[in-house]
């Protein structure tokens, strides 16, 4: 998943997306890059690094120039990875907490159901004996 979390965070950069889709069409240098983009070339280099870093882009030297290319790979699995969190989501793990005082410090007690799979079936007890007043978290998930 690390290497899923370093492409995704690359990838979350609006200009990095941009450089993504001009090199999923050429072969682009650093220079052909900046002036498709109308952005300087060392700005360019600092984002070609962050997606080298990735493994979304390698660089193929020709000549006195390197030119730029899609790890296609990367971008299918990552794709495929997404997907299969969609299609197949885990198990939802809920453990609330409710934090009471004893002796001198704050002590989290948790709730005595702590394998929820569907945390939209809390009882109101459970809500009220984990969040007393407060608004559960899963209230949200109510909603939907």
């Amino acid at each position: 998943m690390d290497k899923s979390l370093k492409a995704l965070k690359a990838l979350s950069d609006k200009t990095r997306l941009k450089i993504i889709k001009l090199l999923l069409n050429y072969n682009f240098c650093v220079g052909a890059i900046a002036k498709n983009l109308g952005i300087s070339e060392a700005a360019v280099s600092q984002h070609l690094k962050v997606l080298r870093q990735a493994g979304i882009v390698v660089g193929e030297k020709r000549g006195y120039y390197t030119h730029y290319i899609i790890n296609k790979e990367i971008i299918y699995n990552l794709s495929h990875e997404l997907r299969s969190l969609v299609d197949d989501p885990p198990a939802v793990k809920i453990s609330c907490h409710k934090k009471e005082k004893e002796g001198n410090k704050m002590v989290e007690e948790k709730c005595k159901k702590k394998d929820v799979k569907e945390p939209q079936k809390c009882s109101p007890e459970q809500i009220k004996e984990c969040h007393g007043d407060q608004k559960h978290p899963c209230e949200d998930s109510k909603e939907n």
